[in-house]
């Protein structure tokens, strides 16, 4: 099992950046792919970015394509979104996600098994 506590999260002007952090504890973050989402209110939870047990290959939702990056430490078994040309539409609730399932990465939140408590991200126009 693996717990996950995301920060870095906060309220920034459009056009600024932000770098979410999402620690893990526990001694199989390699096991695991890692997923980054976001919900709006009254919206669902949707997929943000992605990245493999290896960090070797990661994917990203259109809308943040170019803009975010996400990234894994493994000494300091974290993940990270840096997150820049922040939009409004970005503001959300980001939560981040592991995936015991072996594979690459996946894109839906029902493949992952173990989630965080979120940051809030709040993009001001």
């Amino acid at each position: 099992q693996v717990q996950l506590v995301e920060s870095g999260g906060g309220l920034v002007q459009a056009g600024g950046s932000l770098r979410l952090s999402c620690a893990a504890s526990g001694r199989t973050f390699s096991s695991y792919a890692m997923g980054w989402f976001r919900q709006a209110p009254g919206k669902e939870r949707a997929f943000v970015a992605a990245i493999s047990r290896s960090g070797g290959t990661t994917y990203y939702a259109d809308s943040v394509k170019g803009r975010f990056t996400i990234s894994r430490d493994y000494a300091k078994n974290t993940v990270y979104l840096q997150m820049n040309s922040l939009k409004p539409e970005d503001t959300a609730m980001y939560y981040c996600a592991a995936d015991a399932s072996g594979g690459i990465f996946a894109t839906t939140p029902t493949r992952y098994d173990y989630w965080g408590q979120g940051t809030q991200v709040t993009v001001s126009s």
